[in-house]
């Protein structure tokens, strides 16, 4: 299985969300690195990519001819919001899927405040063309979840 995973925003580029302590961008190529080893020890075939341009994240995984795309992020919102999301593409059940799954997986291992699964129209989840989610992982602005 051919896995993308997609470090949100762009170290040095685009920082993201900030937190007290960190950055989105540098949080999320932290977490993508784990994913990655978690992966690769399940026999899956990994690209990890963190570009500016989301033209070139989308076209690299279809190109590549990924199976499955999992965009990592940290929200940010009012310093009081907290708790992980997960978003799939409007009408992609395989998508829908896939955030359900990874959403269990990570409320049940992470003590936090569990924000669901839902549909959006972000860019790289309507431009790749294999089932694709991007998860929320904390609100990087609210320093119990950061």
């Amino acid at each position: 299985m051919k896995i993308v995973i997609n470090a949100g925003h762009c170290r040095g580029k685009d920082p993201g969300a900030l937190g007290k302590y960190s950055q989105e961008a540098d949080v999320a190529y932290h977490l993508s690195g784990l994913v990655e080893k978690y992966l690769l020890a399940a026999n899956c075939e990994v690209m990890v990519i963190q570009e500016y341009n989301l033209g070139d994240v989308t076209r690299a995984s279809n190109e590549w001819g990924a199976d499955l795309f999992v965009s990592i992020h940290c929200n940010a919102y009012n310093k009081k919001a907290r708790g992980m999301g997960t978003f799939h593409y409007r009408g992609s059940k395989a998508g829908k899927r896939l955030a359900e799954c990874i959403q269990a997986q990570l409320v049940k291992r992470i003590d936090t405040f569990d924000r669901g699964v839902k549909e959006a129209g972000f860019y790289v989840l309507r431009n790749t063309d294999c089932p694709a989610v991007l998860v929320e992982t904390a609100f990087i602005d609210n320093e119990e979840d950061e």
